[in-house]
């Protein structure tokens, strides 16, 4: 079986995590993804653990299941390249600013003229009709400017970022769904278009979910701030003997908790009994959980809750999810025998289609690995890539000594 987007054909101009995780889900699912790089390639290929140049850590979790083309776009013959490339693919995903797409000849109204079919994605900082379109960014400058890490300022006292590149992977999954999205529509209309999905304007979509509270009214009936999550009692209990995460947050939640805790008496406490009460006294909620939890061992907790409806769960380390043993039962890792690097662990696309299941059919190609066979089945003629090879518009990977 081959996944739900088999026979969708994307061209990928990105680099860093944004774009290669957008374009590695959507080759997940079957997608045929071809990642061109400038000659010096994607600067990830250099961040993070590596056996060989050019295949470090972090490129390496971002772009399996692809073929990689090294196209140098300033020089002509890497433009006619591309566009002889663009003729034939159903999608163009970027994370370019769109003024450098428009200055190298190939944003969208270029490019539709070679395929009016086209559905052509660019995910950048800023929606580029505001007054900050023409500005770069990255993961910790949106997080600045989304609200995200003033949130930490209002819950531990300082702007910090979150240890995680939020943006990016959440812009990636919107970029995700806007392209399948497109490809339905264009499936039914038989027409193209053009995509935007700004960092900017979709992390305040997401944070603004559950912050908005008290300004979703206009005007505002209190402030913005969910109260729940502003408490900085909110986080992992200490046990006897290590930390758990244990949520009794509905009303049935609750009942269960103080009645199998033991702690009967918070049932008839007046801060606590209803979902409402206990937000609004969100702190003494999180202290008498704190002072609860201390009382036993993190087993012993997990045991009593195991067959409840309380979320319950262990606080795992970034390494303990590698043996998680839920994770094992499911599968979630999987192994692969790379042909330079040795065994890789992967996981594998988390959601499961029952007719057309995602899969990891290739591992993450050398800088330039496939542009020969690329171009050729593109039409580009042998002697046309000899001379591109000659002035550097394309290369070939050098695998014996990567």
């Amino acid at each position: 079986m081959s996944g739900p987007l088999e026979g969708v054909r994307v061209l990928e101009l990105t680099s860093v995590v944004l774009g290669p995780w957008a374009c590695q889900m959507l080759a997940d699912m079957g997608a045929e993804v071809i990642k061109v790089e400038a000659p010096r390639g994607d600067s990830n290929r250099t961040l993070g653990a590596h056996h060989s140049k050019g295949m470090a850590a972090l490129y390496m979790t971002c772009n399996r299941n692809k073929r990689s083309l090294v196209l140098d776009l300033k020089q002509e013959s890497g433009r006619d390249a591309l566009l002889k490339i663009v003729a034939d693919v159903d999608v163009v995903v970027h994370n370019n600013r769109p003024q450098v797409m428009t200055r190298l000849g190939i944003d969208y109204e270029q490019l539709k003229k070679v395929n009016p079919k086209l559905i052509f994605c660019g995910s950048y900082g800023y929606g580029k009709d505001g007054p900050y379109g023409a500005r770069g960014a990255l993961d910790d400058s949106i997080q600045a400017a989304s609200g995200i890490a003033m949130l930490q300022k209002m819950v531990l006292g300082e702007p910090r970022y979150l240890p995680t590149v939020v943006g990016d992977k959440t812009t990636a999954m919107a970029v995700v769904f806007a392209v399948t999205s497109a490809l339905y529509r264009r499936e039914k209309t038989g027409v193209g278009q053009e995509i935007e999905v700004p960092m900017f304007e979709t992390m305040v979509y997401y944070v603004m979910a559950e912050h908005l509270w008290g300004m979703t009214f206009e005007p505002p009936l209190g402030t913005a701030g969910y109260t729940r999550l502003m408490s900085h009692h909110r986080k992992p209990y200490k046990t006897k003997d290590s930390y758990i995460a244990i949520l009794p947050y509905l009303d049935s939640h609750w009942e269960v908790f103080c009645k199998l805790s033991g702690r009967t008496d918070l049932l008839d406490d007046d801060r606590f009994k209803t979902l409402s009460d206990r937000v609004r006294n969100i702190d003494d909620t999180y202290q008498e959980t704190a002072k609860t939890m201390a009382t036993r061992t993190t087993a012993e907790w997990l045991d009593i809750f195991e067959d409840t409806s309380v979320p319950t769960i262990v606080v795992n380390t970034l390494e303990g999810l590698t043996t998680d043993p839920h994770l094992t039962a499911v599968n979630f890792w999987e192994i692969h025998e790379h042909p330079t690097e040795g065994k890789l662990r992967m996981p594998r696309f988390p959601v499961g289609f029952s007719e057309s299941p995602a899969s990891i059919r290739s591992l993450p190609p050398h800088l330039g690995e496939n542009s020969v066979e690329i171009l050729r089945e593109f039409g580009v003629s042998e002697d046309e890539i000899r001379t591109m090879l000659e002035s550097g518009a394309t290369r070939e990977a050098d695998i014996k000594s990567a």
